[in-house]
């Protein structure tokens, strides 16, 4: 926000905005184009006089915020001691109702959702020194369920990689070994729930970034139906693609603090349309699947670059008849493209939300967290070339595709993941869930500091191809750990139908019971 000051009477008073001078308005009509002759612009100038009064009055008016219901203290930054694998981006203890389904349940909370009072960092030096006033609504549920928010864990640099080297204040180590990757961008919650550090965790997924993680570690993510969870007041990548989903080191631990956060945000968040009626997951959770029918997908296993991956999700898929269920082969041809469709999506779209709409674009109806716009915005102008790789590489594709080709590849993939869409619908009219691999090779080892940027790029995004295409559908999609692979947890991804993210959690429960026996 910018501010000058106009002598009223004698004093000093401040103006929401710098009117626009006539050089202002020639140099962008000559930037953009337009035109326009010293006439125009003259009528421009007087007319912007008139809209800064508009301007001045929305900057008057009291902005709406989110509640925060519960007392807490800012909490404080881990010391190395006692932050494993570099996974806590900050430490703090709230403490949420008396009562509820998490009474004395830790929960870790990914560090792109805002919770008041705490520093909120993103990742990125963009948003160091950022401390929402408000709380997301997902924080809100978790509170009000009883639980006790413990910290908030590291994630990558505006949440922009599969891997877990890109955080601003270094990787994310995986906790099986502090060597290698972890996954991300959700990596911190992912390795606390694995060391047994918390009991729950949030984390957003927007090309995997809840379900890769989870698979290299080993603990159970799920990245719900798009628009189940409630986004509202957390940093956005892209509107039409972000998801909070529930991390735990158990499918019922994850289907307990889904049953917390789902449901309607009272028209908040526009990811959102229509009610949602509640669902009791943990009373139908152990309901069993026999006669359920499971489609093992021909191509997720063929984007597959280790066998031994493909091995192991195999031989647990085919261990679901144990549970009662008919598995057999399936076929989507169309899988194999959908990574090509959600990456120019996902380059394009995130480029206008999230660099130039400073984190949560336009055009959509509902909650914009004002304070962490202007923070994001802040930060870019500031900071942009501490932006990790991956950001400053999305930001010169973004830009290079708009100047040279306007929205046309990227609308046209939009149109592309519609047909996509059909086609995982028309073969879930077949089968309650489809199977696959999660991630599309094993967790690599950390890169040295002399890795070149061709390297970092590479593997930063190599490792999406089964479940970015979700993320352009929609379909909910669970990973649970079906076995190892070099000592190191291997995931297999259970994708079901639009709003019935029960069944994919009863499939995923199924198994883990077949697992433990």
């Amino acid at each position: 926000m910018l501010f000058y000051f106009v002598l009223s009477k004698g004093v000093y008073q401040s103006s929401a905005v710098v009117p626009a001078t006539t050089e202002d308005l020639r140099k962008l009509c000559e930037e953009l184009r337009l035109g326009c002759s010293d006439e125009d612009i003259a009528g421009v100038r007087d007319n912007f006089r008139q809209y800064s009064a508009c301007l001045q009055r929305v900057y008057d008016l009291p902005d709406l915020s989110l509640p925060v219901k519960y007392l807490r203290t800012p909490g404080h930054r881990p010391t190395q001691a006692d932050n494993p694998c570099n996974a806590w981006y900050w430490r703090c203890d709230i403490k949420g109702s008396d009562s509820g389904l998490l009474l004395g349940r830790t929960v870790g909370v990914k560090d792109n959702i805002a919770v008041a009072g705490v520093p909120m960092m993103n990742g990125s030096r963009v948003l160091e020194g950022y401390v929402p006033e408000f709380d997301a609504t997902v924080v809100t549920r978790i509170l009000d369920a009883g639980g006790n928010i413990t910290g908030k864990t590291s994630c990558e640099d505006m949440c922009i990689s599969g891997s877990s080297f890109l955080n601003a204040r270094g990787p994310v180590r995986h906790p099986h070994d502090q060597s290698r990757d972890c996954g991300g961008s959700s990596s911190g919650s992912a390795a606390l729930l694995s060391l047994g550090e918390i009991d729950l965790a949030l984390g957003a997924d927007q090309l995997g970034s809840i379900r890769i993680p989870a698979s290299w570690t080993g603990v159970v993510g799920l990245m719900p139906t798009f628009g189940l969870v409630p986004f509202t007041g957390a940093a956005s990548i892209e509107t039409c693609r972000d998801v909070i989903g529930p991390m735990a080191r158990t499918v019922t631990d994850c289907a307990l603090l889904l049953q917390v956060i789902e449901g309607d945000d009272d028209n908040k968040d526009p990811r959102q349309s229509g009610k949602i009626p509640p669902q009791n997951y943990i009373q139908k959770l152990d309901k069993g699947i026999n006669g359920c029918k499971i489609g093992v997908l021909k191509e997720g296993f063929e984007m597959c670059t280790c066998q031994s991956v493909c091995d192991v999700v195999s031989m647990a898929a085919r261990r679901l008849t144990d549970a009662g269920a008919d598995v057999e082969d399936v076929s989507i041809p169309e899988h194999a493209d959908g990574l090509a469709i959600a990456s120019v999506i996902a380059t394009e779209g995130t480029y206008n939300c999230m660099i130039k709409g400073n984190g949560f674009g336009f055009s959509w109806k509902g909650f914009y967290p004002t304070s962490l716009q202007e923070a994001i915005s802040k930060g870019y102008a500031a900071r942009p070339h501490e932006l990790s790789p991956l950001v400053k590489t999305y930001s010169l594709f973004g830009e290079y595709m708009y100047r040279k080709y306007g929205s046309k590849f990227y609308s046209k993939a939009q149109n592309l993941a519609l047909m996509l869409r059909k086609r995982y619908d028309d073969a879930l009219k077949t089968y309650d869930v489809i199977i696959m691999p999660t991630a599309t090779h094993l967790p690599p080892r950390l890169p040295g500091r002399d890795a070149s940027l061709k390297d970092i790029l590479n593997r930063g995004l190599s490792m999406f191809g089964n479940t970015a295409p979700f993320n352009c559908t929609g379909h909910p999609a669970l990973t649970v750990n079906a076995g190892r692979v070099e000592g190191l947890p291997v995931g297999m991804m259970i994708v079901g139908r639009h709003f019935d993210d029960l069944k994919i959690l009863q499939v995923a429960r199924a198994y883990e019971k077949i697992r433990e026996d």
